[in-house]
């Protein structure tokens, strides 16, 4: 079963879906804190938040000791492929294209759109790093659980010419890492389209906070 709304956030309309029954599956062990924050989202998602302040696609600060591998032929980047292709004249956009046919095929998507933020007492030097004090937001194209990781994947249609994506995902990762109590080493990050993907361990990542005077 797949539960949907729509959140009217900056940049328009988000199609959060969640596929109960597989979140219910894969949640079982230890991620239950992920199901319930996905439950809580219909209901209690504090959209005023998303309305201002700065956005994780926006931003644009390089990552210290960021393994980043590239890989051809992932499985992601295969279902991407499929995506275009089934849903071809089903949506307008790529994104949706490839966001429902992962969330309705694919046995490791559990959701897609997931709105997440980060307040100010939540991350060190926040103000510094994010020129405001108002709650940093996003919203993860995909989430999937493998081998009882939360995976966090963001469709990018020319993945090989992205520069700050990993930051992007990076920061979507640490916000739903404190929006759900899961700790950080449950986590894994990538960036994908129909022919590469691109993955790094979160855990290995720090930011430099005197390298922030371009941003």
């Amino acid at each position: 079963m797949i539960k949907k709304t729509f959140l009217n956030h900056k940049g328009g309309l988000y199609f959060y879906r969640v596929h109960q029954t597989k979140t219910d599956k894969l949640c079982a062990n230890g991620l239950s804190g992920l199901r319930d924050f996905m439950d809580d989202m219909f209901f209690r998602c504090p959209d005023e938040y998303f309305h201002k302040g700065p956005r994780s696609s926006n931003l644009k600060i390089s990552l210290n000791n960021l393994d980043l591998r590239q890989i051809s032929g992932h499985e992601i980047s295969n279902l991407a492929s499929l995506g275009l292709k089934h849903n071809k004249d089903k949506f307008r956009d790529n994104h949706s294209k490839v966001q429902v046919f992962m969330l309705e095929n694919d046995d490791k998507t559990i959701a897609m759109e997931v709105p997440v933020w980060l307040n100010d007492k939540e991350f060190e030097n926040f103000l510094r790093t994010f020129r405001s004090d108002e709650p940093l937001t996003g919203h993860i194209d995909i989430l999937r659980v493998e081998d009882d990781k939360i995976w966090i994947w963001d469709y990018k249609p020319k993945s090989l010419e992205e520069k700050f994506a990993s930051t992007q995902i990076y920061f979507y990762c640490l916000m739903l890492s404190n929006r759900t109590g899961i700790p950080l080493e449950k986590f894994r990050c990538g960036y994908f389209d129909d022919r590469t993907a691109f993955v790094f361990d979160p855990n290995s990542v720090s930011l430099d906070v005197r390298n922030l005077n371009d941003f």
